[in-house]
Formats: C-alpha cells, structure tokens, sequence
C-alpha cells in the first residue's frame, strides 16, 4: 500500500492523482489526461536542457566531421562528412528549431523521435561503410545511442523503441553483409549491453519522476479543493475568474458567472443537525458539478452553503440551459426541508452575470455583479434564478446596490 509521508493513499480523496497513484505505475503510464500533463511538465522543465545538449550535439557532429576528415583516409573519410552535413546536423537543427514552437509537447516530441531515428541511421550507415573499408568507428553508434536515452527528451518507452529498432537493423545488415565476424561480435554485444543498461536507468529515472508528479499533482489538488465537498474552493476560484477574465478580454469572448445559495441553510442545520448538513453541502456540490460539465466549465465553493460557476465563452442560451440543469437536479435530490418557509424540499437561489470581459473593468465587478442579481432573486422570495447582464454597464465595483433590478428567469 502506497504512502504519502506514512498517510495511506486510501484515506485521500477521490482525485485524479490519487486514482493514479492507488492503481500504481508498473508500466510507466497513466491515464491520457494525466499522460499528457506528464509529458508537458517534463518538457517544460527539461526543455532548457535539452536545447543545450542538442547545441553541444551539433558541435560535436562537426568536430566529429573535422576528425574524420584528419584521421580517416580519403577513401573512408568523405561518406562520413557528406552523413555529417547532409543528414545529422540539418536534423538536429530541425529538432532545436521545434523546441522554440509555442506548444512544444506536440511538435517537439514527435520532431524528436524522427531526428533521433535520422540521426542514429546515419550513424549507423557511416558505421557499416567504415567496417567496409577497414576502419573501426563504433565509437558514435553508442554515443547516439546514450543521447537518445538522456539527452534528446524522450520517455522511456519512445527512447527504447527508437534504440531497439536501431539495433535490429544494425544486427540484421551487418548479418546480411557479413562484417567482419570478431569485430561485429563484440560490437553486437557492446550495443546490446549499452542499451540494457541505459534503459535500465530511464526506467527507474522515469518511474521516480511520474511518482513525484503523482505526489505533486495530488498536493495542488488538495490545496485546490474544498475539503468537505471536494469540489475546488474559494481560492482556486479567485484564480480561475482571474485568468477567465484575462482570456476573455483576449479572445473577446463572453464570461458568465453563477452563485448559488441554498435557501435557509441556517434552518436546515437547525432542524436536521450539521452532518445532515454536511451531506447536503456534499450533495450539492456534485449536483453542480454534473450540470456543469463541460470542457471549460468551473465549479467551486464559493463560501458556507454558497457556490459559484463559472462558464467560458458560453452563450446565454447555455447558460440557461445550465441553470435550469441546476434547479432540476436540487429537485431530484428530494431532500426535504421542513423548516424552510420557501418549501417542504431543499431548494437554492442562482444570482447570473453573463458579461464581455473589457480591458478598462476587473473580474470583480463580474462577481458583483451576480451578487446582486442573487441578492435579487433572494429578495423576490428564493427558489428563482435572477440574470443580470445590462446591469453591469452601470455597474461601479465596490459599491453594492440593493436596489439593482434583474431578470428572473
């Protein structure tokens, strides 16, 4: 049973990471969102790195075709140099150049695996050429091969790949071309050996990163959520409206949020007690977050029995559709509430703002804004949803204005 710091991993809540971790990781893969997070975060990281040492490749690529053309007869030397400047060092530049694109996870990774195999077959050509004519240059083959596995920013299971398929035609040509037994022998086993070892390290290298990515990811999701309800809480909403804004100021598109607030919560706590309470809150929380679900849609506890959505570059009509969603499924809960005056089953209030973000106005009128349109819809007698939209231009953040009228819906 995995531990985090001696806390068993099966007292956590049910989070992404978490899954992951308890379904544990032998054959260094995750699920595909969480794959795809992996392998960004490591480029991310490691993509300095890797910009570095395909600079220090290239270097020692011409420094290799300045050596060859030194200490390799002029019978021998020209096919390695025209490989050198024909094939590898055009390739490696096409690998940094792609390290710089602005998503580097899709164009880099693919541009990579290519290279690495470009690469490693014009080695392996100028390899069998030089065992042709005499001349023992396995020296490379195994460089390329150690690059491939540390240095080029491939997974484990892509680096191997790329080696062993190298290896096989490297076995199987130098078979068919019946190179020099002795010489081909020991090379055979040295590039087998090399390539058992290196794969040996990634894996364990990559087995700790995706356990530490694991650990890491679980803590921000921790941090990131309610504790009680699981749902993201205040501060990951304070975040989310913030960039939500931002994006929306950028890509002109329409922001809309929506508070909800359970009706005489105080009351029900009264009436049923705080774990009756606590499973209510529970069992709101995941009503929400099933009727907003879409790919950019937000749920967070906004603050005791209140909770916020956020819905990006929706349409009004989808952010209808949303809140009659929302007040269907309360009403499937069939929680009864007695002592509500509203009611003899729970019910919530939703106060909307559906706006277009502006350079000149902060997310916090946003929020204002459906603050006013819930304090609406509470004044009108609970049970209701109130919009707010044309509101917001007369709007002044910072001042809240209980006379503000919406459009109850």
């Amino acid at each position: 049973m995995y531990k985090n710091n001696g806390y068993p991993i099966e007292d956590l809540p049910e989070l992404p990471h978490a899954r992951q971790l308890k379904a544990g990781i032998p054959w260094l893969t995750f699920e595909p969102g969480l794959e795809f997070e992996f392998l960004v975060s490591q480029l991310d990281e490691n993509i300095r790195h890797i910009r570095v040492n395909l600079c220090l490749a290239l270097m020692l690529s011409l420094a290799f075709c300045a050596v060859d053309g030194l200490l390799l007869g002029s019978a021998v030397h020209r096919f390695p140099s025209v490989m050198l400047l024909a094939v590898v060092v055009p390739t490696l530049l096409l690998a940094l150049a792609s390290s710089f694109a602005s998503r580097p996870a899709r164009l880099y990774l693919p541009t990579a695996i290519c290279s690495a195999l470009a690469v490693d077959l014009a080695v392996l050509a100028v390899q069998v050429v030089a065992s042709l004519g005499g001349v023992v240059m396995f020296a490379p083959l195994i460089m390329t091969t150690i690059f491939t596995y540390f240095m080029a920013g491939l997974m484990f299971y892509r680096s191997l790949a790329v080696n062993c398929f190298i290896m096989v035609i490297y076995l199987a040509v130098g078979t068919a071309m019946a190179l020099p037994v002795r010489e081909f022998g020991y090379d055979s086993f040295s590039l087998i050996a090399v390539n058992v070892f290196c794969a040996s390290i990634v894996y364990m290298h990559e087995k700790t990163s995706r356990l530490r990515f694991l650990e890491a990811g679980l803590l921000r999701d921790m941090v990131s959520r309610d504790g009680l309800t699981g749902i993201h809480n205040r501060r990951m909403f304070d975040q989310h409206i913030a960039r939500s804004w931002k994006q929306g100021v950028r890509e002109a598109a329409h922001v809309a949020v929506m508070l909800v607030d359970i009706d005489c919560f105080k009351h029900y706590n009264d009436r049923y007690g705080h774990q009756a309470g606590d499973h209510c809150l529970r069992a709101v929380a995941r009503a929400l977050s099933q009727c907003a679900g879409g790919p950019q849609d937000f749920v967070a506890r906004y603050g005791g029995e209140e909770f916020a959505v956020v819905l990006y570059d929706g349409t009004r009509e989808y952010a209808a559709e949303v809140m009659t969603r929302i007040q269907r499924a309360i009403a499937q809960l069939g929680l009864a509430h007695e002592a509500s005056p509203v009611a003899n089953r729970l019910t919530v209030s939703i106060g909307a703002a559906y706006v277009l973000p502006g350079a000149n106005r902060t997310p916090a009128g946003l929020v204002q804004l459906a603050d006013e349109a819930l304090y609406s819809a509470k004044e009108q007698g609970r049970n209701r949803v109130v919009v707010m939209e044309a509101e917001y231009q007369a709007l002044r953040t910072g001042r809240f204005d209980k006379r503000r009228v919406g459009r109850s819906g």
